[in-house]
C-alpha cells in the first residue's frame, strides 16, 4: 500500500500564473486511471472551478502514454472477490469526472502525445480542446475484453463523422494523430518537439477566452497527411456497412463487400469483430445508436447503468474471462458466453439498459452546474 504522497504522486500538479499543469503519473502503467487519481482529478477540477485565478487548465501524461485507461485489472479483482460494488463506486466517480470535464465552465487542452485508450479518452475527448502529435495511438478496445465504449463514449462515438463511431467502438480499431483529428477526437495536431513552445506560449497567452487559446495552439499546428492505408480513407464502405441494425447485418455486409473485392481491411476488420465478445458487440452498438439522440448527462446515466450490470454478470460473465484473458493470464483465448450472436436475445440486451435491481444500488446522479458556459449546455 502506497503512503499518501505517493498516491498524491500519481497526479502532479504544476501551477504557472493563470494556468493549472495536470500530469499523470504512473508511467509504468501507461498512466492507467486507478481511483486515487479519478479521485484526486475530480478535487482539482472541482476546486479550480472555483478558483478564480486559474483560466485553463493543461493536462497531460508522463512517459510514452498519455492515459491507456481505467485501472480495470483493479475492478476485475474486485469482482472476483465478490465485491463488485467497489468496481461500482470507481466507474460512478469516473464518470462523474467525465461529466464534469464535459461541462466545464473553463478550457481544458490535452496534450494526447502518445496512447489514448478507453477512460484515456474520458479524461480528454470531453474536454474543449485536444491535441493530437505524431506519437498519438488512440483506440477503444473495450469489445475484446467484455466491456463497451463507456465513459461517455456512447456521445462522442455517434457524434463522429456517418458511421465512423460504431467502426471505431465495435471494432476496438486503432488511429493515430492524422486520423483523430480528421475525424475530429483532435482538435489540432502538433509535432511532438514543438509541444514546449506551445505550452510557454499559452501560459504567455494568459487567457481564458477558447478563441485566444485556439489561436495561440493554431500557431504551432499543422493538418498531417492520412496515411495511404488510412481507415478513414474507406468511410464508404464504414458507412455502408456500419449503418446496418444489427451486428450481424454490418457483418454480412462487410463479408458481402470481401466477397467482391479481395481486401486485406475488410478482411481484418471483419476478424477483429468476430474475436470481440458478441455480447460485448451487441450492447455497444445499442449505446452508440441511443447516445446519438442523447446529451452527454444522459449517456453517462444509462453507460453506468450497463457497467454496473456487465459487473453483476448476471447475463454474462465476459468481462472478467475478457480481463483474465487479455490482461492477466495473457493467452488471449478468451471463451466468450454465449458464444456466438444468434445465441442472444433482445431481452438479454434489453437486461443491461435497465435499473440495476440490487438493495441500495442507485442510479448516477451527476452534480449540478449553474455556471455551465454555453458550448457545454448545448451537450446536456
Amino acid at each position: 500500500m502506497a503512503s499518501n504522497n505517493g498516491q498524491t504522486d500519481q497526479i502532479l500538479v504544476e501551477e504557472k500564473s493563470c494556468v493549472r499543469i495536470v500530469m499523470l503519473n504512473r508511467p509504468k502503467q501507461l498512466n492507467a486511471l486507478s481511483a486515487v487519481m479519478v479521485s484526486r482529478l475530480l478535487e482539482l477540477y472541482l476546486a479550480c472551478a472555483e478558483d478564480s485565478s486559474v483560466k485553463f487548465i493543461i493536462l497531460k501524461g508522463k512517459g510514452r502514454a498519455f492515459c491507456a485507461g481505467g485501472d480495470v485489472a483493479a475492478v476485475v479483482h474486485d469482482i472476483n472477490q465478490g465485491n463488485w460494488k467497489l468496481g461500482a463506486d470507481y466507474f460512478r466517480k469516473e464518470f462523474t469526472l467525465n461529466y464534469v470535464m464535459a461541462t466545464y465552465s473553463k478550457p481544458q487542452v490535452s496534450i494526447l502525445n502518445g496512447i489514448v485508450m478507453g477512460g484515456g479518452a474520458g479524461v480528454s475527448v470531453h474536454g474543449r480542446f485536444r491535441i493530437a502529435t505524431e506519437n498519438s495511438l488512440f483506440a477503444m478496445p473495450e469489445t475484446a475484453l467484455g466491456l463497451f465504449p463507456d465513459i461517455g463514449a456512447s456521445y462522442f462515438l455517434s457524434r463522429l463523422p456517418g458511421f465512423f463511431g460504431e467502426y471505431v467502438g465495435l471494432t476496438g480499431a486503432r488511429l493515430d494523430g492524422a486520423e483523430m483529428l480528421a475525424c475530429g477526437l483532435a482538435t489540432h495536431f502538433v509535432r511532438s518537439e514543438r509541444l514546449p513552445l506551445l505550452e510557454e506560449a499559452l501560459i504567455k497567452a494568459d487567457s481564458s477566452d477558447p478563441v485566444v487559446i485556439s489561436t495561440t495552439i493554431g500557431d504551432f499546428s499543422h493538418a498531417p497527411n492520412l496515411k495511404k492505408n488510412s481507415a478513414y480513407h474507406r468511410l464508404d464502405v464504414i458507412n455502408k456497412c456500419f449503418s446496418r441494425r444489427t451486428v450481424e447485418g454490418i457483418i454480412a455486409a462487410l463479408e458481402k463487400e470481401a466477397a467482391d473485392k479481395k481486401d486485406d481491411w475488410i478482411f481484418s476488420t471483419v476478424q477483429s469483430l468476430k474475436k470481440a465478445s458478441p455480447m460485448s458487440l451487441k450492447i455497444s452498438l445499442r449505446s452508440i445508436r441511443e447516445g446519438r439522440l442523447q446529451g452527454i448527462g444522459k449517456c453517462l446515466v444509462r453507460e453506468f447503468r450497463m457497467v454496473c450490470h456487465v459487473m453483476l454478470g448476471e447475463v454474462s460473465k465476459d468481462f472478467v474471462e475478457g480481463c483474465r484473458a487479455i490482461l492477466l493470464d495473457k493467452d488471449r483465448n478468451p471463451k466468450w458466453e454465449p458464444s456466438k450472436l444468434e445465441l442472444i436475445s433482445d431481452e438479454m440486451v434489453d437486461r443491461y439498459f435497465s435499473k440495476v435491481d440490487d438493495n441500495g444500488w442507485e442510479d448516477l446522479k451527476l452534480p449540478v452546474s449553474s455556471e455551465l458556459p454555453a458550448y457545454a449546455i448545448a451537450k446536456l
